[in-house]
């Protein structure tokens, strides 16, 4: 069977359009000299690695409403991959992230050529300036792709209030990420941590990662009222799962798959449903422990291997498996009861494993 991501070459067809979007780019910048030059080629480096979840999401939507397979549809599709590098540029900023898919963030990137060439001021606050500019691109970029698409106005139209919310209520998840960081957990119950928890990472991540770009592909398609009510369930459930197994694999990954330090929310301090799960009913000295090490971006490995233990032992990877099994069942139960294009019923079924039941 192959690869659910590469029906209708899909990936092959993403990439192409994004390397005549870096083409287009290059020339618009190219009256502002060579340096900048470094800013553009560092997000289309970024833009050539991941797995076009995103754009499988909107491309599928829109067949499963109905529409048919085109050039337009792709570009569409592919600006959500512009939009998640917008995301991951700005969200490394702000969790000080050193690596990104195995290389350096865009700010690192930039910070190490300040101090190559030997530029005056602080090369940290140069790179973060930079990396929020180059973030700042990617939307501006999301936009173009999206409009200059080709698709008929009136499905573009049809598509631009859930395109528009994503994009605000990204903005605003992220906000909940770092208000969540300096809340005090203390005083939460471990329900209270979880829904908390649940509730940033939905408009952080999830929703834009499955059930958004679902919408925006149906939506545009002209999707029956009944056929987009079994969809967004169906996303909302799988957008949830995926973030839940990316919480997983943030702190037991292997950084050789996900391209990031080994126990990475550990070292970042991410307050995830895991973590809530591992905090519940704890020994007072496996607690004290944990609260002195959690969010030390200085951890060693026998630290880091035992938080991780602590998870286990406290059987919070357990009932994180449990949740992401639950909402996977959901997921499948939403699509048996919609009627959808019977290909993209069946991929969508796929990508379900494709969301869940991943290493990186």
């Amino acid at each position: 069977m192959p690869d659910p991501l590469d029906v209708a070459d899909l990936r092959v067809r993403v990439q192409a359009v994004l390397d005549t979007a870096q083409a287009r780019q290059r020339d618009v910048l190219a009256p502002l000299g060579p340096d900048v030059a470094e800013l553009s080629d560092g997000i289309f480096q970024l833009l050539r690695g991941g797995k076009r979840l995103r754009a499988a999401f909107l491309y599928w939507g829109y067949r499963a409403a109905g529409g048919r397979d085109s050039a337009a549809l792709v570009q569409v599709a592919t600006s959500m991959e512009m939009f998640q590098a917008a995301a991951l540029i700005h969200d490394d900023v702000m969790d000080h992230s050193d690596t990104r898919r195995g290389m350096p963030t865009a700010h690192r990137r930039l910070a190490a050529r300040h101090a190559r060439e030997g530029w005056e001021g602080d090369g940290e606050d140069f790179g973060n300036a930079g990396a929020i500019l180059a973030g700042d691109l990617c939307l501006v970029w999301t936009d173009e792709l999206f409009v200059g698409s080709g698709l008929p106005h009136a499905e573009l139209a049809r598509g631009r209030d859930q395109f528009d919310a994503m994009r605000t209520q990204l903005m605003g998840g992220q906000f909940l990420d770092v208000l969540d960081s300096v809340r005090d957990w203390a005083t939460l119950t471990t329900d209270q941590r979880i829904e908390e928890a649940l509730r940033v990472v939905r408009y952080k991540s999830a929703n834009y990662t499955v059930v958004q770009p679902l919408l925006i592909g149906a939506d545009c398609a002209g999707v029956d009222a009944s056929t987009r009510s079994a969809l967004a369930a169906y996303g909302t459930a799988l957008g949830d799962a995926f973030q839940l197994r990316d919480d997983l694999l943030g702190v037991f990954g292997d950084p050789e798959q996900t391209g990031k330090p080994a126990g990475d929310d550990l070292l970042e301090g991410k307050r995830t449903a895991l973590v809530a799960f591992a905090l519940d009913d704890v020994a007072p000295a496996d607690l004290s422990r944990f609260t002195a090490l959690f969010g030390s971006p200085d951890l060693d490995e026998e630290q880091v291997a035992w938080l991780r233990d602590l998870c286990k032992r406290s059987g919070a990877v357990d009932r994180v498996e449990g949740m992401i099994q639950e909402r996977v069942l959901v997921a499948r139960e939403q699509l048996r009861g919609a009627v959808l294009d019977e290909e993209s019923a069946v991929i969508l079924h796929d990508l379900i494993d494709v969301a869940t039941a991943r290493d990186s």
